[in-house]
């Protein structure tokens, strides 16, 4: 039975201003999801979810970044200039004078890029052109069978898979892949559309994941790359619990 990946999920210290600001600058509504503010996503677009974590802990060090896209030169600035708007800010990510993506961070310090109209691996992607992953080939292999999403590229270690409708890709750097330290505040929520969730857990597992805790609800799962994700069941209208 195929999952759906209802949303990425980011710990922020304020979700309510986080959820503003991605559903301004990406033109989505903010609903109420779980203890969290989710902005939907749809056949072609992944939805973001935000919740509230005041912890002073330090994040992990495995990233999950965005990528959004643009259609022109004028329209790469005015993302951009929307986004400084919306309050993002500029960040230096190491990136070289002959780059022509932009690297900004949200409010809440998250990184992510504004790309270049012309790059032609995003091309079709919609605005939210791709979740970008630390993680090798056997990452995005079990990603792909976990969603039942093709791989739609697979060279030198890094992968991407993309939703059979097509619109954002998820996609996984290779190797050398960054030593797990600390948790991560970024990861992937999915559903099962169908109330016994236990059936889905098996098949997780038999794919490579590994069994972190239950809730009422829902289960925290690893990949085999220890990246936690969280298995939910979906609700009749669509949502996961």
């Amino acid at each position: 039975m195929t999952l759906r990946l209802v949303a990425v999920t980011f710990d922020v210290p304020d979700a309510p201003v986080a959820a503003s600001f991605w559903a301004s600058l990406l033109g989505r509504d903010v609903v109420d999801h779980d203890g969290g503010l989710l902005r939907p996503g749809d056949p072609t677009q992944v939805g973001l979810r935000f919740v509230g974590d005041p912890s002073p802990t330090p994040d992990g060090n495995r990233d999950i970044h965005l990528h959004v896209t643009s259609e022109g030169a004028a329209s790469q600035q005015e993302v951009i200039d929307t986004a400084l708007g919306l309050g993002a800010t500029r960040h230096d990510a190491g990136q070289l004078p002959d780059e022509r993506h932009v690297v900004l961070a949200d409010p809440s310090g998250n990184a992510f890029c504004v790309i270049e109209p012309d790059n032609g691996y995003l091309a079709g992607t919609g605005l939210l052109g791709e979740v970008a992953c630390d993680g090798s080939r056997e990452i995005g292999a079990f990603w792909s069978d976990v969603l039942d999403w093709p791989l739609v590229w697979d060279q030198d270690d890094e992968t991407a898979i993309q939703s059979p409708a097509g619109g954002t890709k998820v996609a996984w750097g290779g190797r050398p892949v960054t030593p797990l330290i600390g948790r991560v505040r970024r990861r992937f929520d999915i559903a099962a559309p169908s109330t016994d969730v236990e059936s889905e857990v098996h098949r997780l597992l038999q794919l490579g994941a590994s069994r972190r805790e239950s809730g009422s609800l829902d289960v925290t799962l690893t990949d085999p790359g220890g990246n936690e994700f969280r298995l939910a069941i979906e609700h009749d209208d669509g949502r996961g619990a």
